[in-house]
C-alpha cells in the first residue's frame, strides 16, 4: 500500500480543488481518533474523513456518513467552538512529508479575525490530528503524547507544534529548484555512497517515496532494484535521475492518475500515479484519490471481515483436519504391517506340507516354496512341532487378514473424510459475504463437527452461488460450497449442460448452460479458469481441469456433499485468471 507522501500530494490536491474557501458546517467525532467534517462551498456540500487510527490513519472525501456518540468528546466541543462556520483558506503539504495542514480563518468572541490550523499526521501508529493556533502553538490534539511516551516531541496543549526530524531524509522536490547539472550531481553522490539496494537507497534518501514508487522508479529505468546502489553504471544513474525528476515534476504539476491494481479481482495496491511495474495485473483509474482510497479500503474491509467472522470455523475445520490425517497415516503405517500376512500364509502352507523333515528343537527349517520354485527358510520356535509352528503362523496370518480387511473400509473413510474437510476449508477461503459462512456452518452442524445449540431451527439459507456471464454470453454458475455445487450440479443443470472441476484438489462445480447450443474454444477456457480460480490450487502456474456435460456425472449412494464420481471426462491444463471474465 503506497500511502505516502506522493498520495499525500494527491489528497492534498483534490481538497485544494474542491474545499478552498469553503465554510466548515459541521464537525463529529463518530469515533476517537476520527473526525467527520461537512464542509459547503460552491453550492456543493462535501464530507471529508480524517482518521488517525494508529492502524489505519486515512483522509480522503466521501459520500458517506456516520453515526456520532450522542455526546461529543472534549476534542470535538472544542473545534465546534473554534471553527463552527470557519472558512478553509487553503490546504497544504510541507515537502512530501505525510502531513496535511488545513488552514482556516474564523471570527473570535470579540469579532476579531483569527487564523488557526488542523494538522493531520499520516505516520501510521504516531498518527495525529493536532489544532493549533496563529502562533503555531498546540491548542490541542486527538491524541496527547507527553515525554513518558516520545522523547522526541511533546503533543501537549501549549506547546510548540514542529515536524520531527528522526530521520536525515531530504525533500526530494527541492531537486526541481536546482539547475539540472546541480540536480544530478545530487542524486548520483547520494546513490554511489550507499551499498544499499537501489530502491531502499532512494525511498531512504528523499522523504515521501514508499517502496513501491521507488521499485517504480528502478522498473522504469530497467535497473534491478535489489543491486547495491554504488554498483550501478553512469547509464542506469542516469535513467534513475531522470524518471525520478519526470515523477516529481509530475507531483508538482499536479498530474496524478489514481489507480488500484488487482490480482483475480482482489485489491493488492494503490497509487496516486501509474504502477508500469504491474503491467501484467489489472489497473482500474479513478477520478479522484478518495475515490481510490474509498473503494481499496472497503474492498480490503470485506475480506477482512470475513476472515475474522471465519476464524472459529477455520479453527474447528482445521483441527478436524489435523485429527483425520494423523488417524489416517496411523492407519496406513498399520497397513503396511499387514503386507507380511501373505509371508506367514506360505510359512504354514509350507509347514503342513513338509513338517516332517523338521528336527525335534530347530530353529529353522528349509523348504521349496512351491509358489516362486524357490528353496526358503522357514523361522521356527524350537519349543514347538512343526504342527504347532503351523498353526502359529495360520494365527498370525487371520489376524493380519482381519486387520487388512477393516483398515481398508477405514482408511477409505477416513481419506473421503479428509477430502471433505479439505472441500469446506477451500469454501472458506472463498467465501465473501456472512450469509456464505451460514451455509457452511450448517454443513459443519450436519456433519458432527459442531452441535446445534438448544432447540434452534435450521437457519435459512440466503447465500446463491457465483454466477459470471462469458465472452460469448454463456451463463456459468459456480458453487460457493458442498451444498450449492449438489445443488448446482443435481438440481440446476441440465443433462447437456457441461460440468467443470479441478482434478483432484478441493475446488468448487462450476456449471455453464449451453441452452442447447454448442460451446464455443473460448467458453470452455472461460469455465475452465473459474474452476481453476475457486479451486485450492488458483496458485499454481497451471491447473488441469476435468470437463464434461453433466449427464455424465454421478453421486454414489450416501456420499458426502459435493462428492461425485466420473469415468469420461475431456482434461485441460489452464491458468486461474479470470479478470476478463464479467460477474453478475
Amino acid at each position: 500500500m503506497a500511502f505516502d507522501g506522493i498520495t499525500i500530494a494527491n489528497i492534498t490536491k483534490e481538497l485544494n480543488d474542491s474545499l478552498t474557501g469553503g465554510r466548515i458546517y459541521k464537525i463529529a467525532q463518530p469515533e476517537p481518533d476520527e473526525l467527520l467534517l461537512t464542509i459547503k462551498n460552491n453550492s456543493s456540500q462535501y464530507r471529508l474523513l480524517l482518521s488517525a487510527d494508529a492502524s489505519l490513519p486515512l483522509v480522503y472525501l466521501t459520500d458517506k456518513n456516520k453515526q456520532s456518540p450522542m455526546t461529543a468528546p472534549g476534542f470535538c466541543m472544542l473545534l465546534r467552538k473554534h471553527l463552527q462556520n470557519a472558512r478553509i483558506t487553503q490546504i497544504t503539504q510541507p515537502g512530501l512529508e505525510r502531513i496535511i495542514r488545513i488552514h482556516m480563518e474564523h471570527l473570535n468572541e470579540m469579532g476579531d479575525l483569527c487564523e488557526k490550523t488542523l494538522i493531520i499526521e499520516i505516520m501510521g501508529k504516531h498518527s495525529n490530528i493536532i489544532f493549533c493556533n496563529e502562533e503555531n502553538r498546540i491548542i490541542d490534539s486527538i491524541k496527547h503524547i507527553s515525554g513518558l511516551i516520545s522523547s522526541v516531541r511533546e503533543v501537549l496543549p501549549g506547546r510548540e507544534y514542529f515536524i520531527p526530524q528522526t530521520q536525515d531524509k531530504q525533500n526530494p522536490l527541492d531537486l526541481l529548484a536546482l539547475e539540472e547539472t546541480s540536480a544530478k550531481k545530487t542524486v548520483v553522490e547520494i546513490l554511489s555512497s550507499t551499498s544499499m539496494p537501489v530502491f531502499k537507497a532512494l525511498y531512504g534518501s528523499y522523504t515521501g517515496l514508499s517502496p513501491i514508487m521507488a521499485q517504480e522508479i528502478c522498473y522504469l529505468s530497467d535497473v534491478d532494484g535489489d543491486i547495491p546502489a554504488n554498483a550501478l553504471d553512469s547509464s542506469s544513474l542516469e535513467k534513475i535521475y531522470v524518471n525520478l525528476i519526470s515523477m516529481l515534476q509530475k507531483i508538482k504539476n499536479g498530474s496524478f492518475q489514481p489507480n488500484i491494481i488487482y490480482e483475480q479481482k482482489n485489491p493488492i495496491e494503490f497509487a496516486a500515479l501509474p504502477l508500469t511495474l504491474y503491467s501484467n495485473k489489472e489497473t482500474v483509474f479513478f477520478d479522484t484519490i478518495s475515490e481510490v482510497l474509498e473503494h481499496y479500503y472497503e474492498e480490503k474491509n470485506i475480506l477482512t471481515r470475513i476472515r475474522q467472522k471465519s476464524v472459529d470455523l477455520r479453527k474447528i475445520v482445521q483441527t478436524a483436519l489435523e485429527r483425520n490425517v494423523k488417524k489416517y497415516d496411523l492407519q496406513l503405517k498399520q497397513m503396511q504391517d499387514t503386507e507380511k500376512r501373505e509371508k506367514y500364509r506360505i510359512y504354514g502352507e509350507l509347514l503342513n506340507t513338509y513338517g516332517y523333515e523338521a528336527k525335534p528343537g530347530a530353529k529353522s527349517l528349509e523348504a521349496l516354496n512351491y509358489y516362486t520354485n524357490e528353496m526358503i527358510t522357514i523361522p521356527l520356535d524350537e519349543t514347538l512341532t512343526a504342527s504347532e509352528n503351523s498353526q502359529k503362523y495360520f494365527d498370525k496370518y487371520g489376524k493380519l487378514k482381519r486387520t487388512y480387511e477393516a483398515l481398508s473400509e477405514l482408511t477409505v473413510a477416513v481419506k473421503e473424510e479428509i477430502e471433505h474437510l479439505e472441500s469446506i476449508s477451500a469454501a472458506l477461503d472463498i467465501a465473501l459475504q456472512e450469509e456464505d459462512l451460514v451455509q457452511i456452518k450448517e454443513e459443519l452442524i450436519e456433519s458432527g463437527y459442531i452441535r446445534r445449540k438448544g432447540d434452534s431451527k435450521k437457519i435459512k439459507i440466503t447465500s446463491k452461488p457465483f454466477h459470471y456471464i462469458s465472452s460469448d454470453g454463456f451463463h456459468i454458475y459456480v458453487g460457493k460450497n458442498n451444498y450449492q455445487n449438489d445443488e448446482l450440479t443435481f438440481k440446476f443443470a441440465t443433462g447437456n449442460d457441461w460440468w467443470f472441476h479441478a482434478k483432484g484438489t478441493p475446488g468448487s462445480h462450476v456449471i455453464v448452460k449451453s441452452e442447447g447450443k454448442e460451446l464455443p474454444d473460448r467458453t470452455f477456457e472461460e469455465a475452465a479458469r473459474l474452476a481453476a480460480y475457486y479451486s485450492k490450487g488458483r496458485n499454481q502456474e497451471k491447473v488441469e481441469i476435468d470437463y464434461l456435460q453433466k449427464k455424465n456425472v454421478k453421486k454414489p449412494n450416501g456420499a458426502k456433499p459435493g462428492f461425485v464420481v466420473y469415468y469420461t471426462n475431456y482434461s485441460m491444463m489452464i491458468d486461474s485468471d479470470i479478470s476478463g471474465l464479467e460477474q453478475l
